[in-house]
């Protein structure tokens, strides 16, 4: 079923741009016939610029110089019909249109290299993105994830946004960022973060632990490579999410990232209190508090950028993140992340100003963890 839909996908896309070909052959077909039969003192030979007008977006060059031909030769014989061929009105049209011609060439030739230089810039966006943000799991034990990631610049699949989720023996433990910078130029800081991360998550240290190795991977880094101009200026938001096995006990900590959001059924929303320390990057010494609260059965933790909610409409009005995802509560994490997606691009009017990254983590009502037990934030 799924294999034979994909085909008469490309084969019915075929057929479209032929038919869509014969757009300008027939619209010169009609000029000609046209003008052939209204009285001579009606000209509408330079409406035939119209046909290779069109083919540059239908086709490349080697098509549009057929059409240009085509339109010339129709030229040539409305002159000829009309007994005008040699007279300035006629040479003058003829000049004109083959000119016109060569102009739209150049342009498709132009075009196409810009296509060409376009689906290259987008492989190695592609590339980027397999390396650095590796695929998601769908589901880790009783845990269901689902992430978004919509990149700012058109020509870019990754920027200076990130996540990472990655299964330890205290549990499953989740990373969500932002590195200062969007696009392309962000992805040098955001693949050191996302490096660091995975191989550090794995170690038998403390969520605040981790946070500091990170805070003095960012802090090297910036050392290494900053100009003097550039001091201070590598710096990156993280949010760390720690949720143990057979456990409620859900614990964060906060690099300076916005509070996740903990969606229960039944349209409630909170958010969890945080107790955030500076960005990484900007004190690799800085301690880390960790916060806890319960992730139940049926609840959902969604964890975003500041991409997302300071994505403004054409008014200047944020994102009212809070508001729109008390619509989808029930929904599975897959479900939400359409919702969101097709409801921030609506919102931004279909074009974002920052990178934004989402990812939500549902515990399966059949999970039967054990109960939160009394927990005071840790440094």
């Amino acid at each position: 079923m799924r294999s034979g839909g994909w085909a008469a996908g490309p084969r019915w896309s075929l057929r479209s741009a032929h038919a869509l070909l014969l757009l300008p052959i027939a619209l010169i077909v009609v000029i000609t016939v046209v003008d052939l039969r209204v009285p001579t003192d009606i000209h509408l030979g330079p409406a035939l610029v119209i046909a290779p007008a069109l083919t540059p977006s239908l086709a490349g060059p080697r098509t549009t110089a057929f059409v240009g031909a085509l339109a010339l030769a129709a030229q040539v014989l409305i002159g000829y019909q009309h007994g005008g061929i040699g007279t300035t009105n006629h040479v003058v049209q003829l000049v004109t249109l083959a000119v016109l011609c060569v102009i739209l060439v150049v342009y498709s030739v132009v075009r196409e290299r810009r296509k060409a230089q376009l689906a290259q810039v987008r492989s190695v966006a592609e590339a980027a993105q397999h390396v650095l943000m590796w695929p998601l799991p769908e589901q880790i034990g009783a845990l269901r994830i689902a992430s978004l990631y919509l990149a700012a610049e058109d020509e870019a699949q990754i920027g200076g946004d990130l996540y990472a989720v990655t299964p330890c023996e205290r549990g499953v433990r989740v990373l969500i960022g932002d590195v200062r910078g969007k696009g392309l130029p962000a992805i040098g800081e955001a693949a050191l973060l996302l490096g660091a991360f995975r191989e550090s998550a794995h170690r038998h240290m403390p969520l605040g632990e981790l946070a500091t190795a990170l805070d003095r991977s960012i802090t090297r880094y910036a050392d290494e490579l900053d100009t003097p101009e550039e001091a201070g200026e590598r710096f990156a938001t993280a949010l760390l999410v720690e949720i143990p096995e057979g456990d409620t006990i859900t614990l964060m900590t906060s690099c300076g990232h916005p509070p996740p959001l903990l969606l229960s059924p039944g349209r409630h929303v909170t958010v969890p209190s945080l107790h955030p320390s500076p960005p990484l990057g900007v004190h690799g010494d800085a301690e880390h508090t960790v916060d806890a609260f319960a992730l139940a059965p049926g609840d959902t933790l969604l964890l975003y950028t500041d991409g997302v909610i300071e994505a403004r409409d054409t008014r200047g009005r944020f994102y009212p993140l809070v508001d729109r995802v008390a619509r989808w509560t029930d929904d599975t994490p897959e479900a939400l992340m359409h919702h969101l997606r097709r409801d921030l691009l609506a919102h931004v009017g279909g074009r974002l100003g920052d990178d934004a990254a989402l990812v939500a983590v549902h515990r399966t009502p059949g999970d039967h963890p054990r109960h939160l037990h009394a927990w005071a934030p840790q440094r």
